[in-house]
């Protein structure tokens, strides 16, 4: 009568009248946690350990060194490889990260991104500062879609020569795209001002459309001005480069899911 009266069942009325006599009155009706005994699916403490690790050895290598990079290179050495959101957690919790959601603009929220490799590739270039203050410029070369970095070159200055003869190695190594976008820069696309440009003309020779952002709107660029930090970031971990009259980086991963060249060969194949 008591346990229908409380809906309760039995096997709560004797737990509850067993913990009245083992821990008093109070304890039997304090609320308790219902916390597991154990999570089967809880990430051990080791492959945490070992995050951290590899996170501080991508960081001091100048590479990303974000949840995403992390899992990407536990799960390339075939180690158990927890998902991203569980890295960032753990990152936060053992202080190293912390979230930031107010850098994350509007513009985020839905990311843009052309549907199939070549139909779009993106140049930009950006300074770096060598020994005694001389100063390259490194032109990057990626894909919209896979955000591939199709070739790099390391020139004195930001020039239409520099600029044709990156995009023609890249064109050599993955052929021809549909459309080209770039700044409005004079060695890359002046048309918005009147004026065309070497790298223009070989564009439509080949029957590429060549493009713009506006003019002062970076943001355009954006995939590119976001390689420009991995690049800088791992340029600035390697001692040996800034006693170099010119450099020419290798191509770098991105942050993905799968090697960014994945749907280059891919396209080729096919």
């Amino acid at each position: 009568m008591f346990c229908a009266e409380q809906g309760i069942s039995r096997k709560t009325f004797y737990l509850l009248r067993r913990r009245a006599r083992e821990q008093g009155p109070d304890a039997a009706i304090e609320p308790r946690s219902r916390r597991p005994k154990n999570s089967p699916s809880k990430t051990a403490d080791e492959t945490i350990e070992m995050a951290l690790e590899i996170r501080r050895l991508l960081e001091e290598s100048g590479l990303d060194y974000g949840p995403i990079s992390v899992s990407d290179k536990m799960a390339a050495l075939e180690m158990p490889a927890p998902s991203p959101a569980t890295l960032a957690r753990a990152f936060r919790k053992a202080g190293v990260a912390r979230a930031q959601p107010q850098k994350k603009p509007r513009s985020s929220w839905k990311r843009f991104v052309y549907p199939r490799p070549n139909d779009c590739w993106q140049i930009d270039a950006t300074a770096w500062v060598l020994s005694a203050g001389r100063t390259c410029v490194i032109f990057q070369l990626i894909d919209d879609h896979s955000r591939f970095q199709l070739a790099s070159l390391a020139a004195e200055s930001e020039n239409a020569a520099s600029a044709v003869e990156v995009v023609t190695t890249a064109v050599t190594r993955h052929g021809i795209p549909r459309r080209f976008l770039s700044d409005n820069g004079t060695a890359l696309n002046p048309t918005r001002f009147g004026r065309s440009s070497q790298l223009v003309n070989y564009l439509l020779s080949l029957g590429v459309q060549p493009i713009t952002g506006k003019p002062y709107k970076p943001t355009t660029q954006g995939k590119n001005e976001r390689f420009h930090r991995t690049l800088t970031q791992w340029l600035s971990k390697q001692p040996w480069l800034i006693r170099c009259r010119s450099c020419k980086p290798n191509s770098m991963s991105s942050r993905s899911s799968t090697t960014p060249n994945a749907p280059i060969k891919a396209s080729q194949s096919g």
